[in-house]
């Protein structure tokens, strides 16, 4: 009699958590994203925006990319101070 066995499980891609700070207007752009998502009948994460933008970036060339990023505004990068509370 043969075994039959079960498929391997498929792996789950190991998941990073990180954070960053970018413009309120860059922000803004999730939402509107997001708004024209609802049009096409598609609701979307702010992580699935980002990860979409970053393979569309990857099918850029150097000289593209580099572009791209020119077009930025500069961030002042790290944390901002804690604020204290005042006795």
């Amino acid at each position: 009699m043969p075994h039959h066995r079960k498929p391997a499980p498929e792996e789950r891609a190991k998941l990073v958590r990180d954070g960053f700070t970018m413009p309120e207007a860059d922000y803004a752009l999730i939402a509107e994203l997001k708004h024209r998502l609802h049009g096409a009948h598609r609701e979307a994460k702010k992580s699935e925006l980002l990860r979409a933008g970053l393979q569309a970036l990857a099918l850029l060339s150097a000289k593209d990319l580099a572009a791209a990023l020119d077009r930025l505004a500069p961030v002042k990068t790290g944390r901002p101070p804690k604020k204290t509370e005042e006795s």
